[in-house]
């Protein structure tokens, strides 16, 4: 096949193309030639720019060939190339004008053989370990009774219909369903999207938020199950808040969302056995925990009573307690009225002792010290209030404020410094009326002159010739004292005989 004509003559009439045409030819040839071919080979060097589409290079140990597959096919593949895997790509050749090169328009990928998808998933699974997705510390607890539990899987399939069928029978609980693709494209972005929108709704919405989540699928080979294998399901459920049970295959099949759940069940319905416990099981222990706990109180009781019944016997009488305690009481309430006495008396022997001291002249003295203070103090007002109605004169308002101000305060200082020396004198006064002997006479008291003198001793009133008697309310005249009875003198020795005088 020619593509060119070249039939004319040789040299400068020959026929002059444009790079567009050729282009054009060649690209007409490869795709007439080329239409829908599949191509087996390596993937290397793929690229996802932010337009979604996909880049990347198909090889083998002596070509290569360049290929893209467009945004929408992206979405449709059911498995995603990744560097080094070994596939089959079916499409359609074509030419890139741009970079003077031919490409492979790629619209779907399958995995060149089993061995190809076990290469793939284990080094997926190796990846992901690194970052710690499948780590045990991760792992959250499961419920052992959740209220409400979130169901992902088909709403079709024979799964639903076995794990309500278990819970039922264990233990009946509120079932939310989200139903998802469980085999095909749709199948990871659905599952990845019902694990984040049970884990997005609040606490208390209107929408129960499950206490537990239950990915399941039946069984199948590992080109059915492996939606659950992708990364946007593993990150999914390993990001979940919400503790997540893994129930994906028969018990021989194992997926990577198994490593990454918090829990994997081998069927669908044991991930039911494990979400809830038997009903039946949990009364009959909880009925035999209630039997244990009635007999350990009893046995409790009756250990308590058996002690406080020894230990009251090693107590004694309450009256051998509060009698000891009675007779120092009364022993103490009898010495409380003598003793009130006792200090009643020292106390005014102390007051009369301070009302002696006191004398009108100290009062005298106090009030000119205080006048003397006084008239100092007025004395340094003075030249003050001369600098403030100068400055006031100079046209200082705030001067002038405060000349106003002291000199109301100088106008009232005198009385008001009166008024607090006149208020202490008084209560000065009152302390001296409390203190002096007048009071004590108001309280039944006399005082006794002898002669003119305080008389304090029997005595000086035996001796003296008069006697006065000072009441409070006034003082009766002087009247003579009694006389003693002259003291009977003694017998002494008889008197001799008159014998006369010699003279």
């Amino acid at each position: 096949m020619r593509l060119i004509d070249d039939t004319g003559p040789e040299g400068g009439n020959a026929h002059e193309f444009s790079v567009s045409e050729i282009s054009g030819a060649v690209k007409r040839l490869i795709e007439g030639t080329f239409g829908q071919v599949r191509v087996r080979g390596e993937i290397s060097r793929v690229s996802r720019p932010a337009s979604g589409h996909l880049y990347f290079d198909l090889k083998d140990d002596r070509a290569v060939i360049a290929a893209v597959s467009w945004k929408g096919q992206v979405t449709k593949m059911s498995v995603r190339p990744e560097e080094g895997m070994e596939v089959i790509a079916s499409g359609r050749l074509t030419t890139f004008a741009g970079q003077s090169r031919y490409q492979l328009i790629v619209e779907d990928i399958v995995p060149a053989g089993a061995g190809a998808l076990m290469a793939m998933l284990e080094k997926r699974k190796a990846a992901l370990a690194a970052e710690g997705l499948f780590a045990a510390d991760r792992k959250k607890p499961i419920p052992y009774l959740p209220e409400v539990i979130g169901v992902i899987t088909s709403p079709s399939g024979a799964v639903i219909r076995d794990i309500l069928h278990r819970l039922r029978d264990r233990f009946p609980r509120r079932v939310l369903i989200w139903p998802v693709a469980v085999q095909g494209d749709r199948c990871a972005p659905e599952v990845a999207r019902a694990i984040a929108g049970f884990n997005a709704l609040a606490p208390g919405g209107a929408i129960a938020r499950p206490d537990l989540l239950i990915v399941a699928r039946g069984g199948g080979s590992i080109e059915d199950l492996w939606g659950f294998n992708e990364e946007i399901v593993v990150r999914a459920a390993a990001a979940s808040a919400i503790p997540l049970i893994s129930a994906v295959g028969h018990e021989t099949d194992t997926t990577l969302i198994d490593h990454a759940a918090d829990r994997r069940a081998p069927t669908p319905t044991a991930a039911a056995e494990m979400a809830v416990p038997v009903r039946l099981d949990l009364l009959a222990w909880v009925g035999d925990q209630d039997a244990r706990l009635a007999r350990a109180m009893g046995h409790r009781a009756q250990t308590r009573r058996q002690r406080l019944a020894d230990l009251s016997r090693a107590l004694g009488r309450p009256a051998a307690l509060t009698d000891p305690a009675r007779q120092r009481f009364d022993l103490w309430s009898g010495r409380l009225g003598p003793a009130l006495s006792a200090a009643a008396t020292r106390k005014r022997a102390g007051f009369n002792a301070v009302a002696g001291r006191l004398r009108p002249g100290l009062l005298t003295r106090f009030i000119g010290i205080e006048r003397v203070r006084l008239g100092e103090r007025a004395a340094r007002l003075a030249p003050a209030l001369r600098r403030l109605r100068r400055d006031a004169l100079r046209g200082n308002e705030q001067y002038r404020r405060d000349l106003t101000a002291l000199a109301a305060r100088l106008a009232a200082a005198p009385a008001l410094r009166l008024a607090a020396l006149a208020e202490r004198l008084a209560g000065i006064d009152r302390t001296r009326q409390t203190l002096g002997y007048t009071e004590t006479l108001r309280r039944g008291y006399a005082v006794v002159r002898a002669d003119g003198a305080v008389a304090t001793r029997r005595s000086a009133a035996a001796g003296a010739s008069t006697l006065e008697i000072e009441f409070h309310d006034g003082r009766l005249p002087a009247i003579p004292a009694p006389e003693r009875p002259a003291k009977p003198r003694k017998a002494g020795p008889a008197a001799p005989p008159d014998q006369g005088t010699l003279f």
